[in-house]
């Protein structure tokens, strides 16, 4: 069963809506939901979730970005793997993590891994160098799933964050890039030795725009997990930074494709 899965996309697509709906159904089947927030620049997944406040980002816990930098240049520097140390521990679960790294209700557990916040601050190599080890460490419950919020685009395959996860889909809207974005995680996906569960369909204004997109995804040899339609109330609650809910079968039957061992979705 997949239960390390990762939700990818460009920015825009929906992804994080997408996480936090997907974060309910799940919790809603008596699962412990463990979000990892892994996308630098979006600051609402917390609300999306129905949290009050984000946690203090895992950054934090091991120095600071200049930290990580200073170790990335030495592990360049001295030819070392590249699979550098940044947290002391082999392994870890959320329940290791001091409280304030973690925000939790209703069987739904959110990390941050950390964000930009300032103009000239640099790249964002080492949150994805801190995202990589922190879900190689990462330990499971038995009851637990893990839900990781990528950033937008690709990036992050280069970066090898996808090496420790059960299986990558990727929410697609209506538009040609998007399309052809989901057909490039495909593709990247199986080079890293990922699972690419699926394309997920979203913000779909209507059934044409929905049989048109999936024709195209089919055209291209990509599997799709299942269609969300647009619907006003999940943009009303973006918009006014509220918990996002939506009842129906639509979310239902894509948690079911992603929970199928390596689903390959038609």
């Amino acid at each position: 069963m997949n239960r390390r899965i990762s939700i990818c996309g460009k920015g825009g697509s929906g992804k994080s809506t997408v996480v936090a709906l997907l974060t309910e159904e799940l919790a809603a089947r008596d699962r412990r939901v463990i979000v990892v927030d892994s996308d630098e620049s979006n600051a609402c997944l917390h609300w999306m979730l129905g949290f009050e406040r984000p946690p203090r980002p895992l950054l934090e816990l091991v120095g600071g970005k200049k930290n990580v930098q200073r170790q990335m240049r030495k592990t360049y520097s001295d030819g070392e793997d590249v699979d550098m140390t940044v947290l002391s521990r082999p392994e870890l679960g959320v329940g290791d993590l001091p409280a304030d790294y973690v925000v939790e209700s209703d069987g739904r557990v959110l990390v941050t891994v950390g964000k930009i916040h300032q103009s000239l601050e640099g790249c964002a190599c080492p949150m994805g160098v801190l995202s990589r080890e922190f879900l190689k460490k990462l330990r499971l419950a038995d009851d637990e799933m893990l839900i990781v919020d990528m950033e937008a685009g690709i990036e992050h395959f280069g970066r090898g964050v996808e090496t420790s996860l059960d299986a990558v889909a990727a929410v697609v809207e209506p538009s040609l890039e998007s399309l052809a974005l989901a057909e490039k995680v495909q593709q990247l996906a199986s080079q890293a030795g990922a699972n690419f569960a699926g394309a997920i369909v979203n913000k779909v204004p209507s059934a044409e725009v929905a049989a048109a997109l999936n024709a195209e995804l089919a055209s291209r040899q990509v599997p799709t997990l299942g269609t969300i339609a647009y619907h006003e109330e999940l943009f009303a609650a973006c918009l006014a930074g509220r918990r996002v809910e939506l009842s129906g079968d639509a979310v239902a039957g894509i948690v079911d494709r992603l929970l199928e061992p390596h689903s390959k979705a038609g």
